[in-house]
Parts: structure tokens; sequence; C-alpha cells
């Protein structure tokens, strides 16, 4: 079912027909536990991305018994079960391959910006007063019939993202609901803010110092890679949000240019995933790139890839002739220098984007043959190795390095020439010159 379809029909159709729904393992979690004694309700999520029409790709269930009674009875019925998040009041039970996280009906004891305690208890209306966004807290039983405290069905009809209650009570309770609340409006609401939501989240953005790096990494990688993540983050960016994040100020239109690139309709398209949406958004120099990991928690691969990608995009330019493109792809690889076209891209296209539609062309022709080279092209292998200075009786030490280092520079400078005899002359030609 397509988003457009998803908004025309009515939910509880939408739920009936849900394949995850009406399959065999969900049936079975549900019998399970009815049996028991207990109500299951799904969640989150799940019901959420169903009735927008969207893939759901894990499924969520809601519970009136302990964790300890849902355990129990998933054993006697021979499930497996795995206590996955008891402080939490979630377990996981698994069917034939398929798991399903099943969470006791919660209330917050106390908060304190970054975790809860909770307490059991079997008033659904208190499990949705607790949840972030009106859109998250729709249950559905097994034939689809909805329950609907707070509100959530009208906001998934207009595709809006709204705070639970006093949206400032909710992001005290967890500020990591701040980004959360850009990130739900980037994938669901085209990209529009609820006015009260945003309003919240400036007044309380100093509560985002409370938050991990970690966890602010993970939800930005999930922000930059949302549909409509363009016009989210040029707002947060006009509220100082970005600097919080990444140190700076966020290059959003180098952004929106790679986005845009990637997604043409050429057979030939950048490279585009988080990390060099990152790299865009950053735009940082090889030299701050330490700055960033730092920021985020990169990990090594992460931060080795923007720095390779940073060193390359600044050596590329429009005018970036094919023997400097094949230099580059020698010294740092085709993936660095596609990633580091991709980069540049992106930015001299935003310069353009300010000027007119022929620079924009100029700018689309010089860099879309270089990816196709930086694709293509493989650079050579070097054509000497410290065996054939041996042979001709040099001695081992710091001098083969220097006639290495030196025939490199000659061979790259030559365009990487592959014919023997010009190899041997000019390797000749060195040991000569460092026996003076």
């Amino acid at each position: 079912m397509t988003p457009s379809d998803a908004r025309s029909t009515p939910p509880e159709q939408i739920l009936t027909k849900a394949s995850w729904l009406t399959s065999e393992p969900t049936r079975h979690v549900f019998d399970t536990l009815e049996q028991a004694g207990f109500t299951v309700r799904a969640v989150g999520g799940t019901v959420r991305n169903t009735l927008f029409g969207e893939p759901v790709n894990d499924i969520d269930l809601a519970v009136d018994a302990t964790p300890q009674k849902v355990m129990d009875a998933a054993r006697q019925a021979g499930l497996k079960v795995v206590p996955t998040g008891m402080a939490h009041g979630t377990v996981t039970i698994v069917v034939q391959g398929t798991p399903f996280e099943v969470t006791t009906l919660r209330t917050d004891v106390s908060t304190d910006g970054r975790r809860a305690i909770v307490a059991y208890t079997n008033d659904w209306n208190a499990d949705a007063a607790r949840r972030d966004f009106t859109i998250n807290a729709i249950y559905c039983d097994r034939n689809g019939v909805l329950l609907d405290p707070v509100g959530g069905l009208a906001d998934i009809a207009e595709r809006r993202v709204r705070f639970i209650g006093d949206a400032h009570a909710r992001i005290r309770e967890d500020y990591l609901r701040i980004l959360r609340f850009f990130r739900f409006s980037a994938t669901y609401s085209g990209g529009t803010l609820d006015t009260s939501g945003l309003a919240a989240c400036i007044d309380e953005r100093s509560g985002l110092r409370r938050l991990s790096a970690e966890r602010i990494h993970h939800e930005l990688m999930r922000l930059i890679m949302a549909p409509y993540c363009i016009p989210v983050i040029e707002r947060m960016n006009e509220h100082g949000f970005i600097v919080d994040l990444i140190g700076t100020t966020g290059n959003v239109a180098a952004l929106a240019a790679l986005v845009t690139n990637a997604s043409t309709g050429a057979a030939l398209r950048p490279p585009d995933d988080a990390v060099l949406r990152l790299a865009a958004l950053a735009a940082p120099a090889p030299s701050t790139v330490a700055d960033l990991k730092r920021r985020l928690r990169l990990s090594n691969t992460q931060a080795e890839r923007i720095r390779e990608a940073a060193t390359a995009a600044q050596s590329l330019t429009p005018l970036t002739s094919t023997a400097s493109l094949h230099v580059l792809i020698y010294r740092h690889g085709n993936r660095a220098v596609c990633d580091g076209i991709a980069l540049a891209w992106a930015r001299h296209d935003a310069i353009a984007q300010r000027e007119t539609l022929q620079a924009q062309s100029h700018v689309r022709d010089a860099f879309a043959p270089m990816l196709a080279t930086a694709v293509a092209w493989t650079a050579p292998a070097l054509p000497i190795t410290g065996g054939d200075i041996l042979a001709r009786g040099i001695s081992p030490g710091p001098r083969i390095s220097t006639i290495i280092k030196n025939f490199e520079d000659w061979w790259i400078t030559a365009g990487f020439p592959q014919e023997q005899k010009l190899i041997e002359d000019k390797l000749a030609q060195l040991i000569l010159v460092t026996n003076r």
C-alpha cells in the first residue's frame, strides 16, 4: 500500500490487511498471551508505519501483564523468550525467527532527562500519556480495532508530529526527544514542524548537553537520511541546533546539493549515505575531523572515511584535469576520490545555485565525467620493488627507499608509464645518481 492509499483508506481496514498482523507468528503470540488472560495490543512504530503506508521493520506489542508473567506464558507455550529490557519492562518473544518486543504497560515514577524509573500498570491511558508523540501512542488489537487515547489518528491524517500533552514536560523527561521531534518530522510530516513542538525544543535545547555523544550520533545519522531532512535541518540550523550538535554552522546548501545530485535519474550518481551526508553538512577540513569524531563518537572507520573524502575534495575543482584525478586515485583510492568528488560537486553546486542555471550546468558537466573516471579507472601498481634495486647491486638500507621514492615521483608525473625499457632506464639513472 502506498502512502496516498493509506491516507484514503479507513485505518481499521489498513490494519486488518497488514501482513504483519495477519501472519501466523503474530497470531501465535496473540494466542499465547490472550489464553494466559492478558490483553495485548500492537503499538508504536508498528501501528504508526502501517497507517502511514511505510514499511514495518519491528513488531512492538504492549501487554497488561508483568514481564515475568509474559515470560512464563511464552515458555509454557514452548516459545523462545529473551529478557532484553527488563529494566523497562520489555521481553522479546521469538516465533519462527520473528522477534516480538513485548512491553508491560508503564508509568514514569521519575525521570532525569535521560532515563526513567518506571512502574507497571494496567492502565492503557497512563501508558499512552508517558510516550513522546501522539502518532506513537496508537494501539490496535489482533482484529485491527484501534485504541487512540491521545488523538494520534488525527495527527496521522494530517501527517503531523505532535508531542503528547505539554511538550516541555515530554522533553524534560528525555532530552533526546528534541532530536526525535526533528527526525520524525523529517520522516512523517514532510518536513513541516509543529509550532508548539519547535518552540518547546528551542526553550529546552540546553538539555542536549546532558545527552551522550553516542545517543546524539545515532539520532543525527538517522535524521540526515530522512526523506525530508533538508527543510528540517534548515530550521534546526536557523535556531543553532546544528552548532550544538557538530560544533559548526552546517553547510545545509551542500547537503541539499548532495542529496539532489545523488537522487537524479542519471546512470552514474554520486555516492550518498549517512556518513557522506554528515561530511557534506559538517564541511570539515581534514584537520578538523578529529573534533567531529570526538563530538559524535564516530567510529575509526567513519572518521577515516570522512577525512579521506575531505582530503580528496579540497584538491578538486571544476578545472581538475584527468591526469590530476589519476594521481588522486593512485594516492587515495577509488572510494575516497568518489566520495571527494561527491563533496566537491555538492559544495560547488551549492555556490552555483546562488548564481545562474548556466553555472549549475557547468558544475554538473565538470564533475560528472570525473565521477565516471573515479569509478572506472584502476590505478596501476608501482612497477618496481626493493628487490629490483637489490638485484642491481645496491646494499640494503635507506638508499633503497630514496630510490623508490624518487622513481615513484617521476613515474606519477610521467603519467604512470608501463614501457619496460623506459622504466629500466629511469631506474638505472636514479641508481647512478645515488652512487655519486
